[in-house]
């Protein structure tokens, strides 16, 4: 049979059950790691695999505002840990009483045990100061680099890699550890590596800091607050049906109970 695929356009645009469901899983047993990095080294070409499906995450415009910092060395890894240890400190004044006795028992980085961390910026001046789509919602550029931040984690998670977003820093501080200059923004800096083990629910979820809520609660229908009508009732009923697959089952299929 010809190929009557029109130029320019994918040739095979579908996914097979088994591909569907490998996304879904690399989407629910994704975890925020911090205690589990092994020291074995991460391959160059996965590490590359991982960068590549990172910069091809969608960007207002096509403009692509990010660059990837890697972080192999010792020492700046052990300087940035200063600062995390810094600005944590500051950040477990801001809670009281047993919130904060339990924000102290949290460990929240795994900086120095990941052999390979990663900082992801963004150049809000890539390609000028009109990009289209970010004509309007100023921010767009820097909802594209976190697409690219979500890419590299779903991506490091089918490889196998466990990702740690570490947040608790004083950005200009960050910036002259790295040397990123001023009109550069740090997105995110991931430690990342092979791990032990992944948990079964988020850390955090298990430390009793939050739970995760129902997305029924939080959907709306055509309006702000709006009440699901007859024509919603086939989508509630769905959800419902919806299974996320257990970590450690790996026999269940992703996305369906």
């Amino acid at each position: 049979m010809s190929d009557t695929t029109p130029p320019g356009m994918q040739p095979n645009p579908g996914f097979s059950e088994e591909e569907r469901d490998a996304v879904y899983r690399a989407i629910f047993t994704r975890r925020d790691v911090r205690s589990e990095f092994l020291p074995d080294p991460v391959p160059d070409e996965v590490l590359a695999r991982v960068l590549t499906a990172a910069h091809h995450a969608p960007s207002v415009g096509f403009m692509q505002p990010w660059d990837f910092l890697v972080i192999r060395s010792p020492a700046i890894k052990a300087r940035v840990q200063a600062l995390y240890h810094q600005a944590n400190e500051e950040a477990a004044q801001m809670f009281e009483g047993e919130k904060q006795a339990t924000y102290r028992r949290l460990k929240l980085e795994g900086i120095v045990e990941a052999p390979v961390n990663l900082c992801i910026t963004c150049d809000r001046r890539r390609h000028g100061p009109v990009v289209v789509g970010r004509t309007h919602i100023e921010t767009m550029d820097i909802f594209s680099s976190v697409c690219a931040v979500q890419n590299l984690w779903l991506a490091a998670r089918a490889e196998g890699l466990g990702v740690g977003w570490v947040s608790i820093f004083h950005q200009d501080a960050l910036r002259d550890t790295l040397g990123i200059p001023r009109d550069i923004l740090p997105i995110a800096y991931l430690c990342m590596g092979y791990v032990s083990q992944f948990h079964a629910r988020p850390e955090l979820e298990k430390a009793g800091w939050l739970s995760r809520l129902s997305l029924e609660e939080l959907l709306h229908f055509d309006s702000w607050g709006g009440a699901a009508g007859e024509a919603d009732g086939a989508l509630l009923g769905a959800l419902g049906k919806v299974g996320v697959t257990p970590a450690d089952d790996r026999r269940s299929t992703p996305g369906r109970r």
